[in-house]
C-alpha cells in the first residue's frame, strides 16, 4: 500500500515489483545477487482518480512508456531492501507531483521603464544600421 495524499492510496497488488541483477562494478555480489529492483506500475489499470491518470499521462517523463507504464530502476543500494524503498519512494514522488495543481498564471505588464529602455535600444540599433548604408552624394 502506497499513501499518496489523505485520500489516494495506491493498493499494493497494482504496484509488479520483480528483482534484477544491478549494472556496474561490485564483484562477485553484483555477479550472484538480485538486489537491483525493477518496478512497474500500469496508470491506465490502477484505481488512481481519473485526474490523476490524466495528468500523469500527459507528463514528458522518461519514466512512462507510450503504454502509460511507470518504469522504476533502483538499483543505489547493495541490499535488495533499500533499493525496494528507494522505488516506492520515487513512485510515490511521480505521483504526488501529478497530485499538484499547476499554479493559476497572472499575465504582467512590462514597465513603463522597461518599454522606454527597449525602444530606446531598437532606435540605436537602427542607427548603426542607418550608417551601414551607402553614402548617396
Amino acid at each position: 500500500m502506497l499513501r499518496i495524499s489523505g485520500a489516494v492510496i495506491v493498493p499494493a497488488d497494482e504496484i509488479e515489483v520483480s528483482a534484477v541483477r544491478s549494472q556496474g562494478a561490485g564483484g562477485q555480489n553484483v555477479n550472484k545477487v538480485a538486489s537491483a529492483i525493477h518496478l512497474r506500475f500500469d496508470i491506465c489499470a490502477s484505481s488512481l482518480p481519473g485526474l490523476y491518470k490524466e495528468r500523469l499521462l500527459k507528463l514528458s517523463d522518461q519514466r512512462i512508456t507510450k503504454d502509460g507504464v511507470v518504469v522504476i530502476k533502483a538499483q543505489q543500494y547493495r541490499s535488495r531492501e533499500k533499493n525496494l524503498e528507494e522505488a516506492l519512494r520515487r513512485l510515490q514522488v511521480l505521483l504526488q507531483s501529478a497530485a499538484a495543481s499547476p499554479r493559476k498564471r497572472i499575465p504582467t505588464r512590462p514597465t513603463a521603464g522597461s518599454r522606454r529602455k527597449r525602444l530606446d535600444s531598437k532606435v540605436k540599433r537602427g542607427r548603426t544600421k542607418a550608417m551601414r548604408a551607402k553614402v548617396v552624394e
